[in-house]
């Protein structure tokens, strides 16, 4: 019985010694790399002078849009 599972764990060792597991570094020039951290998956900046006014005219901007509209279709003659 304990020369079976010392056969079994002696080849379970030597199996996974063979696969040679290995990682490749981040290739920064590769087209499908992209820059990683904080703030680097929204597209745009928020760390620029106006962001505050530019973040808020577009929300309201697509807050306003489909009210605009609704109203402008229920005023608008046929």
């Amino acid at each position: 019985m304990y020369a079976s599972t010392a056969l079994r764990a002696r080849m379970a060792t030597s199996l996974v010694a063979r696969r040679g597991f290995s990682t490749t570094r981040a290739q920064l020039g590769s087209p499908y790399h992209y820059a990683e951290g904080p703030r680097t998956n929204i597209p745009f900046n928020p760390l620029t002078k106006h962001f505050f006014w530019r973040y808020w005219a577009f929300m309201f901007t697509g807050f306003f849009a489909p009210f605009g509209i609704a109203v402008w279709q229920t005023y608008k003659t046929r």
